[in-house]
């Protein structure tokens, strides 16, 4: 589990690629020194496991699915990547719940500079629709961020000059993919809701609803 607040960027060292995935060799000192193999850790917000080490570099093996389903298959040696290690219990949720489970994958559409900060328009796909709300959580690339706005198929996030500086935000173009994770919470009540038996033609999440299921 992770909290979405990206603790530093890696540099994509090494990228060996084989017929049932491949395996990235990522470069970040300060992750590295404090990890062991066998911990996860969340790669441009996809939950992997360090298999090796070596001084500064972490070694992570990628799935096929993994390299099919995120934006990890695009990656390159050079590329630097959004890194966060998991959460511990006590530790503080400065973010969001976060499972390192990509959703989908989307695209950059807009990036509206806004003082020292910007507004990100980002395109999802429609399997998303139902598991974003405005001024809901949404982890993109990694990194907690707030939705501002919500359209059918676009959602906006406001990124703070702290959050462009710390991440690898501030190196996208439009165009650029992005791997996206909604809500865990609100995955769950979707379930929930789309489990119940309603009357034809209604599948909304009610607060009568929320509150048969403990979550209100």
């Amino acid at each position: 589990m992770f909290t979405g607040i990206i603790e530093a960027i890696g540099t994509v060292r090494q990228l060996t690629r084989h017929p049932t995935g491949a395996r990235v060799e990522i470069a970040a000192a300060t992750i590295a020194e404090a990890t062991r193999p066998g911990d996860s850790l969340a790669v441009e917000g996809a939950c992997l496991t360090v298999t090796a080490l070596a001084g500064e570099t972490m070694a992570c093996d990628l799935s096929a699915e993994t390299l099919a389903r995120t934006t990890l298959g695009a990656l390159r040696v050079g590329t630097r990547v959004n890194l966060e290690r998991p959460l511990r219990l006590g530790d503080r949720v400065g973010g969001h719940l976060v499972s390192g489970h990509v959703d989908a994958v989307g695209q950059l559409v807009g990036r509206i500079p806004q003082g020292d900060g910007a507004v990100y328009r980002i395109r999802f796909p429609a399997s998303l629709a139902s598991l974003l709300v405005p001024k809901g959580s949404v982890a993109v690339d990694g990194i907690s961020l707030t939705v501002a706005a919500l359209t059918r198929e676009r959602f906006d996030v406001a990124v703070i000059p702290y959050t462009l500086r710390g991440t690898t935000l501030a190196e996208k173009r439009v165009g650029a993919r992005l791997n996206l994770e909604a809500d865990l919470v609100g995955k769950y009540v979707t379930r929930l809701a789309a489990g119940r038996t309603m009357a034809p033609g209604t599948s909304e999440v009610t607060w009568t609803l929320l509150k048969e299921h403990g979550f209100a």
